[in-house]
């Protein structure tokens, strides 16, 4: 099991969650409490994200303690009493943690992770749950979206060396191969993870022996089975292909296939004019791999034009976000504990952004479907209400205002499920390739139930996340005492 640098030490989290920890502990302010985390828009201007992270932060919250220099780091700041100091030495979370599946086709505003804790213990855990969250689920969207622009085709993660350090490499690789990578370059991601791993040669190889034709007999003498050849070292089409065809010729004499790869140049008319000339030789089952900062965009525009393309190298783009930097999580309380008799009351964040706006009260998300097995809608309801199939209701718009919708769901899905209860997993802990199995399965299972409108890359069909009538009163309640 790979262990995250920070992990094992609660100090993995931002200051302010300690100060106003102590603040509740001074003010006898540590009553159960229920934290939503959602985020706010979809990323890169898609119709959809895919959420990643859970599992990873499930062993984060299992083992998230204060060490002894944790505290003695914390007696040296010069604001926390020791009797918070003693308090934080027996911390660990115990609390119960609701979550949609990883893998899952997740929408803006709805809970991704409904927790439910003291108000202390769900306080400092914030950063951590966003941190883990927020990054995986971002690139298993990127992926995803790349997986879908090539037609679900062959992609593969290559960005170890762009990513943001050491754990930004583990966790991207990890979240891109939920996201449907066929496998990374990241050897430790594939030991650690179970990915497969992927690569064959650098430019360096090529340049390291006195031709470039030599360089491929070598490498091909030595991997005669994997032999894929970079061709675009010198020049594509009056050396690299020409020479890649005389080593693979032999290749197949003995029985083997070769392919070759593209890293620069007019990908389009590149990879065309190499199929071309691999065909007049007799080689239609060679394949043509390509790179070079690679996005959705580009690999969807070589599909449109049939570029003869049969795998995709994706590095930068995948694992950083490309012109994403974060997905916009969230977390925010939704409910705590009247003091005087123990009822949870609900709470709600307002905000002169009415986006920013929250949905108040302890809240399911139930997914309706049609006849047809297609996902209708999204909808938040309170925790004490039910949403049925083949009974009609009436759902509202999130902004409550008079769009609503009315429909009888053919089938209804509950999303959230627990996952930890008194802080321990309520399920045995798969490996780390099996939860990656399982996560991938659950994208692919739900992609066939949502609609291709809300996949696609651009101008995306906005898929819709409603409230149930009764939460839509509760809201509506809360902003006219607002502005009585």
């Amino acid at each position: 099991m790979y262990k995250f640098d920070c992990k094992t030490s609660a100090l993995f989290t931002d200051f302010y969650e300690l100060t106003m920890a102590q603040g509740y502990w001074k003010n006898n302010m540590d009553c159960p409490a229920v934290f939503d985390m959602f985020f706010r828009r979809n990323p890169f201007k898609g119709g959809f994200a895919v959420f990643a992270g859970l599992e990873t932060l499930i062993d984060a919250l299992t083992d998230f303690t204060f060490s002894e220099s944790d505290i003695e780091y914390l007696k040296s700041v010069g604001i926390f009493e020791q009797g918070f100091l003693d308090y934080l030495k027996d911390f660990k979370f115990t609390g119960t943690l609701y979550a949609q599946e990883e893998g899952s086709i997740v929408f803006p505003n709805e809970p991704l992770i409904r927790i439910h804790a003291n108000l202390i213990e769900a306080q400092i855990i914030e950063g951590l749950v966003l941190n883990h969250i927020n990054f995986q689920t971002l690139i298993a969207t990127k992926s995803t979206r790349v997986w879908l622009a090539s037609k679900k085709g062959s992609i593969m993660e290559f960005g170890l060396r762009r990513a943001q350090g050491p754990n930004g490499a583990m966790s991207a690789s990890r979240a891109a191969y939920i996201g449907m990578a066929g496998g990374t370059s990241n050897t430790l991601a594939g030991k650690e993870f179970g990915i497969p791993v992927l690569g064959t040669m650098a430019h360096s190889w090529i340049m390291s022996f006195p031709t470039e034709l030599e360089a491929f007999e070598a490498y091909a003498k030595i991997y005669p089975s994997k032999a894929i050849f970079l061709i675009d070292t010198y020049d594509t089409l009056n050396s690299g292909i020409i020479n890649a065809i005389k080593v693979g010729s032999k290749l197949v004499e003995q029985g083997y296939n070769f392919g070759v790869r593209l890293d620069s140049g007019d990908i389009q008319y590149l990879s065309t004019e190499v199929r071309k000339k691999l065909d007049e030789a007799g080689f239609s089952q060679a394949t043509i791999s390509v790179s070079n900062e690679l996005t959705e965009e580009i690999i969807e525009t070589l599909m449109a034009k049939n570029a003869p393309i049969n795998s995709w190298g994706v590095g930068t783009h995948m694992v950083t976000g490309g012109d994403e930097a974060s997905l916009t999580g969230v977390y925010k309380l939704s409910a705590r504990s009247n003091s005087e008799n123990s009822k949870m009351i609900p709470a709600m964040k307002f905000s002169d952004n009415p986006e920013k706006t929250t949905n108040p009260g302890i809240k399911n998300v139930y997914r309706i479907y049609d006849e047809d097995g297609m996902a209708k809608a999204d909808i938040l309801a309170l925790e004490d209400e039910e949403i049925v199939a083949n009974k009609e209701a009436k759902f509202y718009h999130p902004s409550t205002d008079y769009r609503h919708f009315t429909f009888k769901p053919a089938k209804v899905e509950m999303l959230l499920k627990k996952k930890l209860e008194n802080g321990k997993r309520i399920s045995p802990r798969l490996s780390d390739k099996e939860q990656l199995a399982k996560a991938r399965e659950t994208l692919t299972k739900q992609l066939e139930t949502i609609d291709t409108s809300y996949q696609r890359i651009l101008n995306p069909h906005i898929y819709k996340v409603s409230l149930s009538e009764k939460l839509k009163d509760l809201k509506l309640d809360f902003i006219e005492d607002r502005i009585k």
